[in-house]
């Protein structure tokens, strides 16, 4: 039992990990989105206040929430296998 706690704990840590470095690239990857979108549309005014605002509404978004499948798809299939290999 003590080896399957650790393993979680370094299985959490590890997908902490892979979480944040793909969280910061999806900011980054939709950042990039914004700019390119201001700089084709040739618009005028405050870009930041721009980019700003589009990355709120992404905080909010649907896509952002589905970054944290990082957490529950490998914790949902330890989960099935441990079923299957006890209880099958």
């Amino acid at each position: 039992m003590v080896a399957f706690l650790r393993l979680m704990f370094m299985l959490m840590i590890v997908l902490t990990i892979v979480y944040v470095a793909l969280s910061l690239y999806s900011r980054s990857v939709r950042r990039g989105k914004l700019e390119a979108h201001w700089d084709r549309k040739g618009m005028t005014g405050d870009r930041e206040a721009f980019v700003r605002r589009g990355l709120k509404k992404y905080d909010g978004s649907f896509r952002r929430k589905l970054i944290l499948g990082v957490y529950v798809v490998p914790l949902a299939m330890i989960a099935i296998l441990v079923y299957v290999t006890n209880f099958m």
